[in-house]
């Protein structure tokens, strides 16, 4: 069965870092580009950040350059999402995604991606 599932969510203050994860079980993401979304109560889920297969090509929403990381271990079958500097308006669902075909590049768009883990909780607030 083939399977995403985020942890690493939780309350944070304003400014403080989080760490999210994205472990695959029943498939390999070697070849797999990922994609980091997040949905806030009553918006659309929006694209966060991905990463290519080979790790080399990333791309961030502007609202989250020069505070989220997202990186990926080969070898344990997992990406993460680093969080600094974060803010009360990034407060919201984060979702991991991958897509069924390889991408030399990451994409953005929530509609190309193929599997999708439950979510894990972001809360930003003093």
């Amino acid at each position: 069965q083939l399977q995403l599932v985020e942890s690493g969510g939780g309350l944070v203050q304003p400014g403080g870092s989080l760490r999210l994860s994205c472990v695959a079980s029943g498939f390999t993401l070697y070849y797999s580009a990922v994609g980091w979304f997040r949905q806030a109560p009553g918006k659309e889920r929006e694209g966060v950040a991905c990463i290519s297969s080979s790790g080399a090509n990333t791309n961030y929403a502007d609202s989250v350059k020069g505070r989220f990381t997202v990186s990926r271990d080969t070898a344990k079958n997992t990406t993460h999402l680093q969080m600094n500097s974060l803010k009360p308006e990034d407060t919201a669902v984060y979702y991991c995604a991958a897509p069924q075909e390889y991408w030399a590049l990451c994409r953005m768009m929530r509609y190309e991606y193929n599997y999708w883990g439950q979510g894990t909780q972001v809360t930003v607030s003093s």
